[in-house]
Order: structure tokens, then C-alpha cells, then sequence
């Protein structure tokens, strides 16, 4: 069964941002995104959301959240990597192999990389072209909890 994990949705620029980046919001394209992951997310029937507790990340997940009832769990180690982090950790990779099947996760854009080509050193196939764009989907399959097979859906249009 699979598990999908959400990069977050287009937020505003870090460097505009007057403010912690983990109050960040997102842009109002990121929240049409985000409601377009909603439609395509919900129908999949989420076990259970998780969010890295930044605020682009929880505002991602809201909508679905909503949609079908849930509430957001916030998971610290689904937060952006300090700059001395090169690789996911042993607790996020923990986090990972205990989600329930159709969990959504929503994290950032240096953490799935890391999450995708950790599995993949362990065997995991990757199927198709990545898509790392903000609001893109990785669905990662899971058997016997092994992940065996991740493929990518494209980000939402923005527009």
C-alpha cells in the first residue's frame, strides 16, 4: 500500500519574508495548488496528514484536512534540514516505515530528495521522471514495509 509524500505548495520568497521562515506563508498560487492537491489527495482517503511544522506545509495540507474530516498531525522531523544536514536521519526514516498505508506527509524540498534517494540506495525502483516542484506528489509503495517502488505526479498548475 502506497504512501504519499507532498512537497509543499509555492510559497513566498525567503528572502522577502520579513519574518521566522517558519511562519512563511503561502502565496496565493500556492493555495490554489494546494486546493487542487486536495481534490486529487482526498480521493485517495488519507489515513492520516502529517506536516512538518512549518506553516507552508500545514497550509498545504489544510484543505484535505478539511475535506475529508481529519486533523493535521505536526511531525518535527519532517522539518527542513539545518545546514548541517547532508541526509535524512534514522527518525525520519523511522516516521516513515510507521505511518499507516495512504498516509499523506507534507515536507520540503531539501528533505524528499533525501527521503527518495536514501530508499533508493536501499533497492527502492524510481519509476518515471522526478518531479521536485513545489506541490509535487512522490507516492512510494510499500510491501511487507519495504518500499519498493516511488514515482512522482507533477506539481499542480498555479495559474
Amino acid at each position: 500500500m502506497p504512501l504519499y509524500l507532498v512537497r509543499h505548495a509555492k510559497a513566498g520568497s525567503r528572502n522577502d519574508f520579513d519574518g521566522d521562515d517558519i511562519d512563511r506563508p503561502l502565496t496565493a498560487s500556492g493555495h490554489k495548488q494546494a486546493l487542487d492537491l486536495c481534490t486529487r489527495l482526498a480521493a485517495i482517503s488519507p489515513s492520516v496528514v502529517v506536516s512538518s511544522p512549518y506553516r507552508r506545509c500545514i497550509e498545504t495540507l489544510e484543505p484535505l484536512a478539511v475535506a475529508i474530516d481529519i486533523e493535521v498531525s505536526i511531525d518535527q522531523r519532517l522539518a527542513e534540514f539545518g545546514s548541517d544536514h547532508v541526509q535524512a536521519d534514522g527518525q525520519l526514516f523511522d516516521l516513515l516505515y510507521g505511518v499507516a498505508d495512504r498516509a499523506v506527509l507534507c515536507s520540503h524540498g531539501d528533505v524528499i530528495p533525501a527521503i527518495i534517494n536514501g530508499f533508493a540506495a536501499g533497492g527502492m525502483r524510481v519509476v518515471g521522471d522526478p518531479h521536485w516542484g513545489k506541490g509535487s506528489v512522490w507516492v512510494l509503495e510499500r510491501i511487507n514495509n519495504r518500499f519498493v517502488e516511488a514515482h512522482a505526479w507533477p506539481p499542480p498548475s498555479d495559474d
